[in-house]
């Protein structure tokens, strides 16, 4: 039996046990575990601060994307004591309550990148209030044959419609095939409260563009060449792909904050063959975790700062009455 080799590193004060970071996790890229874990400390600063406080359910590939994967919600008793952790009650699951791992600090982001956790989940709320989302988002997920300008269309047309009742959404890459598109919250708000705001929304841009979207859930049903406006991820214990995350894919894309600017350019543009569909295959695959710590480092981070901007519910409603009758 051959016993992995360890590699003992220190951060922030904290002393970790990195294993076979020579293993290959991206088959036909030849990203290792070494480069996981090298990619999570490079975006670190930006990313640490849309974990920190939230539960979170590590997606893991102990023998890389090809092999067995398996999601992961309660921590290991063998947890280092200094990674922070939230107990929650789970009732309809498979245990009573669950102990989740919360990414506070780079060391615990490094400590689940050993683990192959090559995915990071977490909810839209943190502790000490995880009834409060301090966010909604809709997950706009392409189906069969969409493509990217009908993508980016769809984008825009939420962005327009949110606009006109007086919210400002931030957008990013989801990683897979589609985008996730946010509206930061004023953290007072119940998730019953949010979720319906945001059928609201989805029903209001299924009205303006019913050829190019559904709100269909069942796959079966839906439409070719549209876009699937997913609202039903708002709720507790929901969770979402996390800013900077590695998805399990050829190519190690991640998912990337974007500029508004950007969706506009990939409404404009017409591309043709593999890069016109939405998909990793296309647009979306030149976020990577070969270049995405440059691209942070040059244009910030587009889901913090000035660019997160907490927003109130209430005038929107009313906007959306007067406005949308």
């Amino acid at each position: 039996m051959t016993v992995a080799a360890k590699e003992f590193v220190t951060i922030d004060g904290r002393e970790l046990a990195l294993s076979n970071r020579e293993k290959v996790l991206f088959p036909r890229d030849g990203y290792t575990k070494g480069d996981l874990i090298a990619y999570y400390r490079a975006v670190a600063g930006a990313m640490v601060p849309h974990l920190r406080g939230r539960p979170l359910t590590l997606e893991r590939f102990p023998s890389g994307i090809d092999g067995t994967t398996f999601f992961e919600k309660n921590a290991s008793a063998h947890l280092p004591p200094w990674v922070a952790t939230t107990t929650v009650d789970s009732p309809g699951g498979k245990r009573d309550r669950v102990r989740f791992v919360m990414c506070d600090d780079e060391a615990t982001l490094v400590y689940v990148a050993n683990l192959a956790a090559i995915v990071l989940h977490v909810w839209t709320s943190h502790e000490p209030d995880l009834d409060v989302p301090e966010f909604l988002f809709f997950d706009l997920d392409p189906f069969n044959g969409c493509t990217i300008g009908t993508l980016a269309k769809v984008a825009l047309g939420l962005r327009e419609t949110l606009a006109e009742i007086g919210l400002v959404p931030a957008i990013k890459s989801s990683g897979g095939s589609g985008l996730h598109v946010a509206i930061p919250l004023v953290p007072t708000y119940t998730y019953e409260i949010a979720r319906g705001f945001a059928e609201m929304i989805a029903r209001r841009v299924h009205e303006r563009f019913p050829t190019l979207t559904t709100l269909e859930r069942t796959t079966a049903k839906r439409p070719a060449a549209t876009v699937y406006l997913d609202y039903v991820q708002v709720g507790r214990g929901k969770t979402l792909v996390a800013p900077y995350s590695v998805r399990a894919r050829d190519g190690a894309p991640v998912s990337m904050p974007m500029a508004w600017a950007e969706i506009e350019a990939l409404a404009r543009k017409r591309p043709r063959g593999k890069a016109a569909l939405a998909g990793t295959e296309g647009e979306f695959a030149r976020f990577t975790i070969a270049n995405a710590p440059a691209m942070l480092a040059e244009r910030g981070d587009l889901w913090g700062g000035a660019s997160w901007r907490e927003q109130q519910l209430e005038p929107a409603f009313a906007a959306a009455r007067a406005t949308w009758r």
